[in-house]
């Protein structure tokens, strides 16, 4: 399984951004997915999963400010992200796992596959 994302870039705090995730291969084996992101010097973190019966979760900080949600017609995971502060700056990672599970899966040590990440940066 490949995970491509694509949508990062360089925003002004309160402006919006969209990720996506376009997963490639044995597609079939994916369930659960989420986006992760990592700071400098810091370790990486939940930011929203989602489930393959389209139940979704979120970290505290992203709750209410960003929207997580996956097409599985075009194999694409999606993150919107509304409302940016500069404490969201990080690069942004979508991962898929094989776990079988109806419930979002939280724990980053249950993603299987992950992309190569992309840069969010928010100006103040």
């Amino acid at each position: 399984v490949q995970l491509v994302e694509s949508g990062g870039g360089l925003v002004q705090a309160g402006g919006s951004l969209r990720l996506s995730c376009v997963a490639a291969g044995n597609i079939f084996k994916i369930n659960p997915m989420g986006w992760f992101r990592q700071a400098p010097g810091k370790e990486r973190e939940l930011v929203a999963v989602i489930s393959s019966g389209d139940s979704a979760y979120y970290a505290d900080s992203a709750e209410g400010r960003f929207t997580i949600s996956r097409d599985n017609a075009k194999n694409t995971l999606n993150l919107q992200m509304n409302s940016l502060k500069p404490e969201d700056t990080a690069m942004y990672y979508c991962a898929a796992s094989t776990v079988h599970s109806i419930v979002p899966v939280a724990n980053q040590n249950e993603y299987d596959y992950w992309g190569q990440g992309t840069q969010v940066t928010v100006s103040s």
